[in-house]
């Protein structure tokens, strides 16, 4: 049986902008979706903007993929960053879409090299501050 994901294009895009985000450090995340079966670009957060801002660019009901450049401060006082990224599916999502972002999400992530951290959640709650700053210790 043909895997439903094995159709699922990746923009060249998607690529360039993560790494960028990676190299340049032009973009603090990158909100990506799966629109005419090809993942592409929905949203570049500037280096100024915040988690809180990140957070705010998810969709409550919609699946998305996410990279996120995390700044922070190890116990050893040594500034530290780490690239996230995040599978962002919904409980209240369609079915459908949840099962086309799980089937595409590992072969979507080989596309990003450099990637330091996967998070997976279904509500904010799984991916609070906290969350991420523990998991990036």
């Amino acid at each position: 049986m043909a895997n439903a994901a094995s159709g699922m294009a990746v923009n060249d895009e998607c690529k360039l902008k993560f790494l960028e985000l990676k190299a340049k450090r032009n973009y603090r995340f990158i909100v990506f979706k799966i629109e005419n079966q090809e993942v592409v670009v929905e949203k570049l957060g500037g280096p100024e903007e915040t988690y809180e801002d990140f957070n705010a660019s998810l969709p409550s009901d919609e699946c998305r993929y996410a990279v996120f450049d995390f700044d922070f401060t190890t116990n050893e006082n040594c500034q530290k960053s780490k690239i996230f990224f995040i599978a962002w599916s919904p409980d209240i999502s369609k079915v459908r879409h949840k099962m086309v972002y799980a089937s595409t999400k590992d072969r979507f992530k080989r596309e990003l090299d450099g990637i330091q951290v996967e998070l997976q959640a279904t509500d904010p709650s799984e991916m609070s501050f906290d969350i991420i700053k523990a998991r990036a210790l």
